[in-house]
């Protein structure tokens, strides 16, 4: 196909759940051999737009026209829009961890001769795939034995077996570090030198304005405008514009400590990796958090800040060595997350669909999962209760649905955050640790979340926020920890933190600095 050809058109596509219009009258047009990015707020409708285009949501199931390549197209399901080159890598990555690289590559797709596999033939193609996107492992490796980013780069050489011809990639960098993102997208703008176009939807939008050759902006479930990066002069205030309908003057709400004494204390806290006894995830660690403070955790991926954190949450990770905790000037007993609880610990993991939800729950059931004793008679909830504290809830962290009898899978990422922040709200903690509270959420989303957060700490509670955003931490934050292998290295005011220093304390096991 020409560059600059139309390689695909939707045309006023409408999509509706019950009680729902996700998609009204959408369009959206994709060139040959560019990188097209979907931008818009959580719920906005962009997962769904794609959910249609690969067959997901099948032909019959919306209105409106999919013209790829000049005809029009019926997909009826995944395989059928796959057939024709157009592959979807989902943010919740379809790889089966027990499987090889190379088993995960072919699945439903092997090479075989009358019914047999030929797995020589399938780790050769494996090996000349991963060569394609930088990736030397052994294909042998289980998938489980590799990290996030490579696991990404995996289903890409998925999707180059299968001859894509239109990469459709829904956050591929939410979960990867800096330097694993760059690779990503330099891989990303390598294939549509080779002939593959990409459609990404990313919250990053520094990393949009990087490689994005148009960007359609979607909100509330209608297209708004197609911005062409180079000629419009596009950068992130503009997509925040066209995302939020409203310039954003900050992207942190304005707010006035009000900080009183040190009440929670971790001191000498030492952790044993579960699986391998002779590391320690966490080194002799001490810290302090004072009431109506918000203490940032600034670490590079793997240096510790998550395990650290589950560690004291209950010892809900790795084997507990040694270490105290105090609250108010006692030591309590926190052997467990019911112990946690009790003693007004909250924690907001990082995999808010793994740890964070049980998404068979509705959005009421989620709610109060946490502290179910506070709505319950004799062992046996109230649900009139229960409908009231979660749709009070509802209202007062505006989690865009409309009741809370609905599942809570229905609901977008940012969404899904808000109901995970209320349940550990409605336990009333002392102490809230927020593990990367706005990954895969957009900046109108964030903006409310720091608000919440914010709120918390004006009714004198303590909260750890833990993030792999500098900035973030630096606009939200009072004071900031460094962590780097297990290890805190650096105890930073605000006034006195800046991302130079920040980084430089991230990277060394210096001894911490009194201060």
């Amino acid at each position: 196909m020409p560059s600059n050809a139309v390689i695909l058109e939707m045309r006023a596509i409408t999509k509706e759940f019950p009680g729902v219009k996700a998609l009204e009258d959408v369009s959206l047009t994709v060139r040959a051999d560019e990188i097209h990015a979907i931008c818009g707020e959580n719920g906005a409708g962009k997962s769904t737009l794609m959910k249609v285009l690969s067959g997901v949501y099948p032909y019959g199931t919306y209105s409106g026209d999919i013209v790829y390549q000049g005809e029009v197209m019926r997909f009826r399901d995944i395989k059928s829009s796959e057939s024709q080159g157009i592959v979807i890598i989902h943010q919740e990555l379809a790889l089966i961890p027990e499987l090889s690289i190379t088993e995960n590559i072919f699945l439903g797709n092997e090479p075989a001769r009358g019914g047999v596999i030929n797995w020589r033939e399938a780790k050769l193609r494996a090996t000349e795939l991963l060569a394609r996107v930088g990736l030397s492992d052994d294909p042998d490796t289980q998938i489980k034995n590799i990290g996030v980013g490579k696991q990404q780069l995996v289903e890409i050489a998925k999707a180059l077996n299968k001859n894509v011809k239109l990469l459709i990639l829904d956050e591929p960098t939410a979960a990867l570090n800096e330097a694993e993102s760059q690779h990503l997208l330099d891989l990303i703008v390598g294939l549509k030198g080779k002939g593959v176009s990409s459609i990404i939807i990313s919250h990053k939008l520094n990393e949009i304005e990087q490689v994005a050759d148009q960007i359609t902006i979607i909100r509330d479930g209608h297209s708004i405008e197609t911005l062409d990066v180079k000629a419009d002069g596009v950068d992130e205030d503009r997509i925040i514009r066209g995302m939020v309908g409203r310039t954003l003057e900050s992207r942190y709400p304005e707010r006035t400590p009000n900080i009183g004494e040190p009440f929670f204390e971790v001191r000498n806290w030492v952790v044993q990796h579960p699986q391998v006894p002779e590391r320690l995830v966490v080194k002799n660690s001490s810290f302090y958090v004072r009431r109506g403070e918000i203490v940032g955790f600034a670490g590079l991926m793997g240096a510790g800040r998550t395990e650290l954190a589950m560690s004291i949450f209950g010892r809900s990770y790795g084997n507990w060595i040694s270490g105290e905790i105090y609250k108010d000037g006692h030591e309590i007993q926190v052997r467990n997350v019911a112990e946690a609880i009790d003693n007004g610990m909250a924690y907001v993991s990082e995999d808010r669909k793994v740890l964070g939800l049980n998404l068979l729950d509705d959005i009421k059931e989620s709610i109060v999962s946490a502290k179910l004793s506070k709505i319950a008679k004799r062992g046996v909830v109230d649900d009139l209760k229960e409908f009231a504290v979660a749709d009070d809830y509802r209202k007062r962290l505006r989690i865009r649905t409309p009741d809370v009898n609905r599942g809570v899978s229905t609901l977008s990422g940012g969404n899904q955050q808000k109901v995970v922040l209320a349940k550990w709200m409605f336990t009333d903690p002392d102490l809230l640790i927020l593990d990367e509270p706005t990954r895969g959420i957009d900046v109108g989303a964030k903006f409310e979340i720091y608000g919440i957060i914010q709120q918390l700490a004006a009714q004198g509670k303590g909260v750890i926020v833990i993030s792999s955003e500098l900035p973030e931490l630096l606009g939200i934050s009072d004071r900031i920890y460094t962590i780097f292998e297990g290890q805190i290295t650096d105890d930073f005011p605000i006034a006195e933190a800046t991302p130079e220093a920040l980084l430089k304390s991230m990277t060394s096991a210096k001894k911490r600095v009194a201060r």
